[in-house]
Protein backbone atom coordinates (compact mmCIF):
# COMPACT_ATOMS: atom_id res chain seq x y z
CA UNK A 1 0.00 0.00 0.00
CA UNK A 2 3.22 2.48 0.05
CA UNK A 3 4.60 4.15 -2.59
CA UNK A 4 7.56 6.35 -3.01
CA UNK A 5 9.03 9.61 -3.93
CA UNK A 6 12.49 9.73 -5.10
CA UNK A 7 15.13 10.77 -7.50
CA UNK A 8 16.09 7.77 -10.23
CA UNK A 9 19.72 7.63 -11.16
CA UNK A 10 20.30 5.57 -14.25
CA UNK A 11 23.84 4.74 -14.90
CA UNK A 12 24.04 2.96 -18.13
CA UNK A 13 26.12 3.34 -20.93
CA UNK A 14 25.19 4.31 -24.48
CA UNK A 15 21.59 5.32 -23.16
CA UNK A 16 19.42 6.17 -26.81
CA UNK A 17 15.86 5.63 -25.00
CA UNK A 18 16.25 8.79 -22.85
CA UNK A 19 17.93 12.21 -23.05
CA UNK A 20 18.70 15.11 -19.95
CA UNK A 21 16.07 16.66 -18.92
CA UNK A 22 13.37 13.45 -19.22
CA UNK A 23 11.62 12.41 -16.19
CA UNK A 24 12.31 8.43 -15.31
CA UNK A 25 11.11 5.99 -13.44
CA UNK A 26 11.27 2.33 -12.12
CA UNK A 27 8.41 0.04 -12.00
CA UNK A 28 8.41 -3.42 -10.22
CA UNK A 29 10.77 -4.51 -12.51
CA UNK A 30 14.82 -3.75 -12.29
CA UNK A 31 16.18 -6.73 -14.18
CA UNK A 32 15.96 -9.76 -15.94
CA UNK A 33 17.78 -12.11 -17.65
CA UNK A 34 17.02 -10.66 -21.70
CA UNK A 35 17.30 -14.27 -23.14
CA UNK A 36 14.60 -16.24 -21.96
CA UNK A 37 10.94 -16.96 -23.59
CA UNK A 38 9.52 -14.62 -20.85
CA UNK A 39 11.91 -11.50 -21.58
CA UNK A 40 11.91 -12.28 -25.17
CA UNK A 41 7.84 -12.15 -25.45
CA UNK A 42 8.23 -8.36 -23.28
CA UNK A 43 6.52 -10.56 -20.01
CA UNK A 44 10.00 -10.10 -18.23
CA UNK A 45 7.39 -10.56 -15.14
CA UNK A 46 7.69 -13.91 -15.88
CA UNK A 47 11.29 -14.35 -16.05
CA UNK A 48 13.07 -17.20 -13.73
CA UNK A 49 15.49 -14.28 -13.08
CA UNK A 50 13.61 -11.50 -12.17
CA UNK A 51 14.68 -8.95 -10.07
CA UNK A 52 11.90 -7.20 -8.18
CA UNK A 53 13.00 -3.29 -7.34
CA UNK A 54 11.75 -4.43 -3.95
CA UNK A 55 12.92 -7.45 -1.97
CA UNK A 56 14.98 -9.34 -3.98
CA UNK A 57 18.68 -10.08 -4.02
CA UNK A 58 20.48 -7.28 -5.23
CA UNK A 59 22.72 -8.21 -8.20
CA UNK A 60 24.82 -4.89 -8.45
CA UNK A 61 25.70 -5.35 -4.40
CA UNK A 62 25.84 -9.04 -4.57
CA UNK A 63 26.31 -11.03 -1.57
CA UNK A 64 23.24 -10.68 1.23
CA UNK A 65 21.88 -7.50 0.42
CA UNK A 66 18.26 -7.08 -1.30
CA UNK A 67 16.43 -4.16 -3.38
CA UNK A 68 14.60 -1.73 -1.69
CA UNK A 69 12.01 -0.18 -3.87
CA UNK A 70 11.01 3.12 -2.92
CA UNK A 71 13.19 3.43 0.23
CA UNK A 72 16.53 2.86 -1.76
CA UNK A 73 18.57 6.12 -2.36
CA UNK A 74 19.68 5.22 -5.76
CA UNK A 75 18.46 2.60 -8.44
CA UNK A 76 21.32 0.81 -10.69
CA UNK A 77 19.13 -0.08 -13.58
CA UNK A 78 19.88 -0.51 -17.70
CA UNK A 79 17.90 1.49 -19.47
CA UNK A 80 15.57 -0.66 -20.98
CA UNK A 81 14.13 -1.76 -17.64
CA UNK A 82 13.66 2.25 -16.82
CA UNK A 83 10.39 3.76 -17.61
CA UNK A 84 9.30 7.29 -19.37
CA UNK A 85 7.05 9.00 -16.67
CA UNK A 86 4.51 11.26 -18.71
CA UNK A 87 4.18 14.88 -16.72
CA UNK A 88 1.58 14.44 -14.12
CA UNK A 89 0.40 17.02 -12.86
CA UNK A 90 0.48 15.84 -9.33
CA UNK A 91 3.41 12.87 -9.19
CA UNK A 92 2.66 11.55 -5.72
CA UNK A 93 -0.94 10.41 -6.50
CA UNK A 94 0.64 8.91 -9.98
CA UNK A 95 3.66 6.40 -8.21
CA UNK A 96 1.34 3.68 -7.43
CA UNK A 97 0.70 3.46 -11.00
CA UNK A 98 3.88 1.95 -11.33
CA UNK A 99 2.99 -1.42 -8.53
CA UNK A 100 -1.64 -0.96 -8.84
CA UNK A 101 -1.64 0.47 -12.28
CA UNK A 102 -0.18 -2.39 -13.78
CA UNK A 103 -1.21 -4.94 -11.49
CA UNK A 104 -4.65 -4.08 -12.34
CA UNK A 105 -4.90 -2.61 -16.12
CA UNK A 106 -2.74 -6.54 -17.43
CA UNK A 107 -5.63 -8.46 -16.81
CA UNK A 108 -8.54 -5.52 -17.78
CA UNK A 109 -6.53 -5.33 -21.27
CA UNK A 110 -5.92 -9.00 -21.63
CA UNK A 111 -9.64 -10.39 -21.52
CA UNK A 112 -10.02 -7.46 -23.64
CA UNK A 113 -12.34 -4.83 -21.34
CA UNK A 114 -13.78 -2.09 -23.53
CA UNK A 115 -17.35 -1.08 -25.06
CA UNK A 116 -20.29 -3.67 -24.42
CA UNK A 117 -18.73 -5.63 -21.37
CA UNK A 118 -20.26 -5.49 -17.91
CA UNK A 119 -17.21 -5.56 -15.58
CA UNK A 120 -17.39 -5.86 -11.89
CA UNK A 121 -14.46 -5.00 -9.60
CA UNK A 122 -14.50 -6.68 -5.95
CA UNK A 123 -12.94 -4.75 -3.73
CA UNK A 124 -12.78 -0.81 -3.35
CA UNK A 125 -9.18 -0.60 -1.95
CA UNK A 126 -5.23 0.22 -3.13
CA UNK A 127 -6.02 -1.83 -6.24
CA UNK A 128 -9.85 -1.40 -6.70
CA UNK A 129 -10.30 1.62 -7.11
CA UNK A 130 -7.79 2.12 -9.73
CA UNK A 131 -8.99 -0.74 -11.24
CA UNK A 132 -12.94 1.33 -11.78
CA UNK A 133 -11.21 3.72 -13.14
CA UNK A 134 -9.47 1.64 -15.92
CA UNK A 135 -12.21 -0.05 -16.68
CA UNK A 136 -14.50 2.91 -17.09
CA UNK A 137 -11.41 4.48 -19.71
CA UNK A 138 -11.75 1.69 -21.48
CA UNK A 139 -15.49 1.85 -22.29
CA UNK A 140 -17.13 -0.73 -19.56
CA UNK A 141 -19.97 -0.31 -17.87
CA UNK A 142 -18.52 -0.56 -14.42
CA UNK A 143 -19.96 -2.23 -11.17
CA UNK A 144 -18.35 -2.47 -7.79
CA UNK A 145 -18.98 -5.30 -5.20
CA UNK A 146 -18.22 -4.08 -1.69
CA UNK A 147 -19.51 -5.23 1.81
CA UNK A 148 -20.16 -1.61 2.87
CA UNK A 149 -22.95 1.02 1.86
CA UNK A 150 -19.89 3.31 2.41
CA UNK A 151 -17.43 1.81 -0.05
CA UNK A 152 -20.08 1.64 -2.62
CA UNK A 153 -20.91 4.97 -2.52
CA UNK A 154 -17.76 6.02 -2.65
CA UNK A 155 -17.55 3.59 -5.87
CA UNK A 156 -19.88 6.22 -7.54
CA UNK A 157 -17.37 9.29 -7.41
CA UNK A 158 -15.11 7.23 -8.46
CA UNK A 159 -16.66 6.61 -11.70
CA UNK A 160 -18.29 3.26 -11.22
CA UNK A 161 -21.76 3.31 -12.90
CA UNK A 162 -23.38 1.00 -10.31
CA UNK A 163 -22.59 -0.65 -6.95
CA UNK A 164 -23.97 -3.93 -5.25
CA UNK A 165 -23.49 -4.60 -1.44
CA UNK A 166 -22.11 -7.69 -1.14
CA UNK A 167 -23.61 -8.23 2.24
CA UNK A 168 -27.26 -8.18 0.99
CA UNK A 169 -28.87 -11.08 0.04
CA UNK A 170 -31.33 -9.48 -2.13
CA UNK A 171 -28.75 -7.75 -4.39
CA UNK A 172 -26.22 -10.59 -4.59
CA UNK A 173 -29.63 -12.69 -6.12
CA UNK A 174 -30.23 -10.05 -8.47
CA UNK A 175 -26.77 -10.07 -10.23
CA UNK A 176 -26.46 -13.62 -10.64
CA UNK A 177 -25.62 -14.01 -14.67
CA UNK A 178 -25.13 -9.97 -14.98
CA UNK A 179 -21.07 -9.66 -15.64
CA UNK A 180 -18.81 -10.54 -18.87
CA UNK A 181 -16.32 -10.19 -16.46
CA UNK A 182 -15.14 -10.10 -12.81
CA UNK A 183 -11.79 -8.83 -11.10
CA UNK A 184 -10.95 -9.95 -7.83
CA UNK A 185 -8.83 -7.65 -6.02
CA UNK A 186 -9.01 -8.75 -2.74
CA UNK A 187 -6.32 -10.35 -0.17
CA UNK A 188 -8.41 -10.53 2.59
CA UNK A 189 -9.99 -14.20 3.58
CA UNK A 190 -13.58 -15.06 1.33
CA UNK A 191 -15.18 -17.33 -0.22
CA UNK A 192 -14.86 -17.14 -3.71
CA UNK A 193 -18.30 -19.20 -4.56
CA UNK A 194 -20.44 -16.21 -3.46
CA UNK A 195 -19.16 -14.06 -6.58
CA UNK A 196 -18.30 -17.27 -9.39
CA UNK A 197 -22.67 -17.47 -9.67
CA UNK A 198 -22.59 -13.20 -11.07
CA UNK A 199 -20.91 -14.93 -14.10
CA UNK A 200 -22.47 -14.76 -17.06
CA UNK A 201 -21.81 -18.07 -19.30
CA UNK A 202 -18.11 -18.34 -20.40
CA UNK A 203 -17.85 -15.21 -18.34
CA UNK A 204 -14.09 -15.03 -16.22
CA UNK A 205 -13.14 -14.29 -12.62
CA UNK A 206 -9.41 -12.74 -12.33
CA UNK A 207 -7.88 -12.83 -9.07
CA UNK A 208 -4.98 -10.22 -8.92
CA UNK A 209 -5.48 -10.24 -4.44
CA UNK A 210 -3.40 -12.73 -2.37
CA UNK A 211 -5.62 -14.08 -0.04
CA UNK A 212 -3.40 -16.09 2.71
CA UNK A 213 -5.83 -19.49 2.56
CA UNK A 214 -6.11 -21.21 -0.57
CA UNK A 215 -9.32 -20.82 -2.31
CA UNK A 216 -12.11 -23.99 -2.06
CA UNK A 217 -13.73 -23.95 -5.37
CA UNK A 218 -17.04 -25.37 -5.93
CA UNK A 219 -16.70 -27.45 -9.35
CA UNK A 220 -20.23 -27.02 -10.42
CA UNK A 221 -20.19 -22.95 -10.26
CA UNK A 222 -17.46 -22.88 -13.26
CA UNK A 223 -18.93 -26.07 -15.37
CA UNK A 224 -21.99 -24.51 -15.24
CA UNK A 225 -21.66 -21.77 -17.83
CA UNK A 226 -18.32 -22.69 -18.80
CA UNK A 227 -16.81 -19.83 -16.28
CA UNK A 228 -12.83 -19.42 -15.99
CA UNK A 229 -11.22 -18.64 -12.84
CA UNK A 230 -7.95 -17.43 -13.37
CA UNK A 231 -4.95 -14.98 -11.83
CA UNK A 232 -3.04 -12.16 -13.30
CA UNK A 233 0.66 -10.76 -12.63
CA UNK A 234 1.87 -7.39 -13.33
CA UNK A 235 2.83 -7.00 -16.54
CA UNK A 236 6.17 -6.39 -18.10
CA UNK A 237 8.08 -3.22 -18.99
CA UNK A 238 6.11 -2.41 -22.11
CA UNK A 239 3.29 -3.13 -21.02
CA UNK A 240 3.81 -0.62 -17.89
CA UNK A 241 4.93 2.01 -20.69
CA UNK A 242 1.84 1.31 -21.90
CA UNK A 243 -0.56 1.69 -18.88
CA UNK A 244 1.52 4.97 -18.13
CA UNK A 245 0.60 6.48 -21.36
CA UNK A 246 -2.98 5.03 -21.35
CA UNK A 247 -3.57 6.63 -17.33
CA UNK A 248 -2.31 10.06 -18.09
CA UNK A 249 -4.43 10.19 -21.78
CA UNK A 250 -7.20 9.68 -19.70
CA UNK A 251 -6.26 11.66 -16.95
CA UNK A 252 -6.10 8.70 -14.23
CA UNK A 253 -4.46 8.93 -10.99
CA UNK A 254 -5.30 7.08 -7.38
CA UNK A 255 -6.62 8.34 -4.40
CA UNK A 256 -3.32 8.97 -1.91
CA UNK A 257 -2.51 10.37 1.04
CA UNK A 258 1.08 11.96 1.14
CA UNK A 259 3.50 11.21 3.90
CA UNK A 260 6.34 11.73 5.34
CA UNK A 261 8.96 8.97 6.32
CA UNK A 262 8.87 9.08 9.98
CA UNK A 263 4.65 8.71 10.12
CA UNK A 264 5.52 5.13 8.17
CA UNK A 265 4.80 3.06 11.79
CA UNK A 266 1.68 5.06 12.49
CA UNK A 267 0.40 4.79 8.80
CA UNK A 268 1.11 1.09 9.55
CA UNK A 269 -1.40 1.01 12.59
CA UNK A 270 -4.03 2.77 10.23
CA UNK A 271 -3.40 0.15 7.24
CA UNK A 272 -4.68 -2.59 9.70
CA UNK A 273 -7.83 -1.12 10.69
CA UNK A 274 -8.14 -0.16 6.74
CA UNK A 275 -7.53 3.45 7.40
CA UNK A 276 -6.68 4.79 4.28
CA UNK A 277 -8.68 5.92 0.85
CA UNK A 278 -6.63 4.60 -0.97
CA UNK A 279 -3.13 4.70 -0.80
CA UNK A 280 0.05 6.03 1.64
CA UNK A 281 3.01 7.78 -0.95
CA UNK A 282 5.99 8.36 1.23
CA UNK A 283 8.49 11.39 0.28
CA UNK A 284 11.70 10.66 0.61
CA UNK A 285 12.26 14.24 -0.12
CA UNK A 286 11.80 14.95 3.82
CA UNK A 287 14.25 12.32 5.06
Amino acid sequence: MFNHLKHIIIYVKQVTSFKVGDLATVGCIADACGHCHACDHQEEQFCPELTFSFNSKDKILGGDNFTYGGFSKYYVVEDKYALHMPNFTDLAAAAPLLCAGITVYSPLKYWNVGAGKKVAILGVGGLGHVAIRFAKAMGAHVTILTRTAEKAADAKRLGADDAIVTSDPAQMAAAVYRFDFILNTVSAAHDINEYIPLLNYRGALVNVGLPSEPFKVGAYNLIHGNRVLAGSNIGGIAETQEMLDFAFKHNIVTDVELIAPDYVNTALERLERNNVRYRFVIDMQKL
